[in-house]
C-alpha cells in the first residue's frame, strides 16, 4: 500500500477511536441521568399505585395475548 493510504487509514482509525470515547462518556452520562430520574420518580406521591396499575395492565395484556401452538 502507498504511504498516503496508510496515513489516511490511521487518521480514520484515530477519529473513530475518539468518537467511540465520546459515545462511551455520553452513555455513562445517560445512565447517571436515568438512575437519578428513576430515584426521583420513586419519591413522588402515587408511585406505588401507578406501579400496581401498570402491573395489572401488563397481566391483562399477557392473558389476552393469543397463544401460539407448536
Amino acid at each position: 500500500m502507498k504511504e498516503q493510504v496508510l496515513i489516511q487509514m490511521k487518521n480514520k482509525i484515530e477519529t473513530l477511536g475518539s468518537i467511540v470515547q465520546t459515545l462511551m462518556m455520553e452513555v455513562d452520562h445517560l445512565k447517571t441521568l436515568s438512575f437519578g430520574t428513576s430515584k426521583l420518580i420513586k419519591e413522588m406521591p402515587g408511585y406505588e399505585e401507578a406501579i400496581e396499575k401498570l402491573k395489572a395492565e401488563a397481566a391483562e395484556e399477557v392473558s389476552a395475548a393469543p397463544t401460539v401452538e407448536t
